[in-house]
């Protein structure tokens, strides 16, 4: 297993929209298995492949533990994720990102989801989840998709936290 760097906003890469993975084979569960050590070392609960530089839709997280230190670790990976049932009723959780490191907020989103997805043997599953798995769900298709948290809230805010991410690249480099 190997660290992968993390690309941070505002790179454009972070904006393109993946491409469905053709195949799950041993590069792709190589794939999971670095994002997955990436994402634990970050740390963070989610990772979609795009944020490491992979235009491919696969995602991975873990939430279970979450805040609880004798949680054993529960990862999943979703190859190809598609949302097919979302609830009317939304929630609001405070959303970070480890493509948007240091930086918080509060996201509306559907309270409940239906996702299909494909696991790392190549086999259709299907999840419904709520809470924080739907919310995490949810935000790491965005990735997906070339959306960030930061496309949710005003733009005044938005436009802010973008300045200060830029700001500390040019101070980094």
């Amino acid at each position: 297993m190997a660290l992968l760097p993390i690309y941070t906003a505002p790179d454009p890469l972070l904006k393109s929209i993946s491409k469905p993975v053709e195949e799950v084979n041993k590069d792709i569960r190589k794939l999971v298995d670095d994002m997955l050590e990436t994402m634990y070392a970050a740390p963070g609960i989610g990772l979609a492949a795009i944020q490491v530089g992979v235009q491919k839709r696969l995602l991975v997280l873990d939430v279970v533990g979450k805040g609880r230190e004798d949680a054993a670790p529960q990862p999943l990976a979703l190859i190809n994720p598609v949302i097919t049932w979302a609830s009317d009723h939304d929630a609001i959780y405070e959303e970070g990102c480890l493509s948007v490191p240091e930086h918080y907020a509060d996201v509306a989103r559907p309270a409940e989801i239906e996702v299909n997805y494909l696991d790392v043997s190549g086999s259709k599953q299907t999840l419904q989840a709520d809470g924080l798995l739907s919310t995490c769900i949810q935000h790491e298709i965005d990735h997906l998709d070339g959306i960030l948290f930061l496309d949710h809230i005003s733009a005044l805010k938005r436009n802010m936290i973008l300045r200060k991410l830029l700001k500390q690249k040019k101070l980094a480099s």
